[in-house]
C-alpha cells in the first residue's frame, strides 16, 4: 500500500532540532538514547519545540521543528511496535539498557513511551549507579505523569509510513 493511499491510521508527529529533515534515517543520530539507537518524535509539539530549542543551545543552532503524518496503526499491525503506558520496572530497565548500549532493534522495530527528561533523569541516573534501588526509584517515577517520545528503529517504517509534511518552526 502506497503512502498515498493511507489517511484513517495518520497521526501528526515532530522532531525537534536545528535541521529540516525531509528523509529521515534510522541509521543517524547519538547513540545510548532512552530507547536506543534510531529516529525519535514525538506526538507533543511543544515538546518537540523545547527539544529544538536545547539543540539549538547545545549546537549553537536555529530551532528547527519538522511535522510528519505517521501511520501509526499500520506500524502497530505490521511490526514489533511496543509502547511504554507508564514508568514502570520494564520501562525502567528498559531505559537503562539502551543507555548502556543494548541495541533495542533486537527486539523492537518501533518503540513509544516516556522521556527520562529532566524530571525523571536524576532517579534513573541513580538506579543506573545504584545509588537507589528499584522500589525507590519506582515510588519517585510514579510521581510524574510520562512525556511522549517514539523511536522509530527500523529503516522500513520510515520509508513507507512517515512522511514530512512541513517545517513547523523555524525561528
Amino acid at each position: 500500500m502506497g503512502k498515498e493511499e493511507r489517511s484513517a491510521s495518520m497521526i501528526t508527529v515532530f522532531h525537534g532540532g536545528v535541521d529540516i529533515i525531509e528523509n529521515p534515517r534510522t541509521d543517524k543520530g547519538r547513540k545510548n538514547l532512552d530507547f536506543g539507537f534510531g529516529f525519535y518524535v514525538t506526538r507533543r509539539l511543544q515538546q518537540a519545540e523545547e527539544w529544538a530549542g536545547r539543540t539549538a543551545r547545545q549546537m549553537l543552532g536555529t530551532p528547527v521543528v519538522n511535522e510528519y503524518a505517521f501511520d501509526i496503526e499500520s506500524v502497530k499491525r505490521d511490526y514489533r511496535y511496543y509502547i511504554f503506558e507508564r514508568y514502570d520496572s520494564y520501562w525502567l530497565h528498559f531505559i537503562v539498557a539502551c543507555r548502556k548500549g543494548y541495541d533495542s532493534s533486537k527486539d523492537f522495530d518501533c518503540v513509544e513511551g516516556g522521556v527520562a527528561n529532566d524530571r525523571v533523569v536524576d532517579t534513573v541516573e541513580g538506579f543506573m549507579n545504584g545509588t537507589i534501588d528499584e522500589a525507590h526509584a519506582l515510588a519517585e517515577l510514579s510521581k510524574h505523569q510520562p512525556n511522549n517520545q517514539i523511536c522509530i528503529l527500523n529503516q522500513e517504517i520510515i520509508d513507507e509510513h512517515l512522511t514530512f509534511t512541513q517545517t513547523v518552526q523555524h525561528a
